[in-house]
């Protein structure tokens, strides 16, 4: 079973319950790069597609490499259920992997969906058996003693590897690539993308990029142009220009265009465009104090009521209805 076919990672608008179990000896940006896309996912779709927990070995904070604690909301229980748990490990992970945790961690796989070691995380998914005949990854700087370690397991240089119900990730960046994978053939190319602005992370990478290089790829096989075009739209949101003229831009003709936002995006790039005005709208809205004709104008509306309009049949309540009470 590959990651198309495997049940999370397709088109879904349930929410996921993960459990996210963390080892001192980890990386805060290991850390983030894991919970951080979920938390984003949640407040660009307005729902809560993501609804995860923090656990540790004994239920007391960890430290991570910086010296900074991850607060925990208790510990690791192998016998409560969920869709995903995600292993996030560092320095020091591969010795509690000679422990009996590995025995609990066997017995916690029949109660989820997925499971994925995150970096060092792939240790304990190792020893616990979990890797064996399929195939994996670490972080390079480990990549020769695990491959000898787990000679049963494909060990590949991947920045993160996916293999039926278990998926592995060398390190931050690849489990942030990751969880924007996961976002994205679940929830859609639109969540993705606006996940990716959040972070203004461009250099999305595939999954079997070696970890050491560097690419410019983007969010898997999306059209070159399409990144083009977004960009465009987000340099004119005071002054939309026209599809058309976004098209001829682009060196595309409006038509082609069209087909290319249908197929990578799921809607209209005309659609698209209206709801990035509308969600930099919602931000002026709840950010600022600015008058709503002002918010109006200065997301390309031609009247506040031609704006309160169209913002109440996108978000289902008035612009009114999201401004924070002082």
């Amino acid at each position: 079973m590959n990651s198309e076919t495997s049940p999370l990672f397709l088109p879904s608008s349930k929410p996921l319950h993960v459990t996210v179990m963390v080892f001192s000896g980890a990386s805060l940006m290991c850390v983030a790069s894991t919970i951080d896309p979920m938390r984003a996912a949640n407040r660009v779709s307005g729902a809560n597609l993501f609804n995860w927990r923090i656990v540790s070995l004994d239920g007391e904070p960890t430290m991570t490499t910086c010296g900074l604690p991850i607060a925990v909301s208790g510990s690791f229980d192998a016998s409560e259920k969920g869709d995903i748990l995600l292993v996030v490990g560092g320095f020091g992970t591969s010795d509690i992997a000679r422990t009996t945790f590995t025995a609990h961690l066997r017995r916690a796989v029949h109660n989820y969906r997925m499971i994925g070691g995150i970096e060092a995380g792939s240790w304990l998914l190792g020893r616990a058996g979990l890797l064996s005949g399929r195939k994996a990854t670490t972080h390079w700087e480990d990549m020769e003693e695990f491959t000898a370690e787990f000679p049963d397991a494909d060990i590949r240089p991947d920045r993160y590897v996916i293999d039926g119900p278990v998926f592995t990730s060398g390190g931050a960046s690849p489990t942030f690539d990751l969880m924007l994978h996961l976002i994205r053939s679940r929830y859609g190319m639109s969540v993705a993308l606006d996940v990716a602005s959040v972070f203004i992370y461009d250099g999305t990478h595939a999954s079997n990029n070696a970890q050491p290089l560097v690419s410019l790829g983007r969010l898997d096989d999306v059209h070159p142009k399409l990144a083009g075009a977004i960009r465009l739209m987000e340099r004119h949101i005071e002054q939309p220009l026209t599809i058309g003229a976004i098209a001829k831009r682009t060196g595309l003709s409006a038509r082609s265009l069209e087909k290319i936002f249908a197929k990578a995006v799921g809607e209209g790039p005309g659609r698209y465009y209206l709801r990035l005005r509308l969600k930099v709208a919602r931000r002026l809205i709840t950010d600022t104090r600015s008058p709503l004709a002002d918010i109006a104008a200065r997301t390309g509306f031609s009247s506040a009521s031609a704006f309160t309009r169209t913002f109440r049949n996108f978000e289902g309540k008035p612009p009114s209805a999201f401004r924070p009470v002082h």
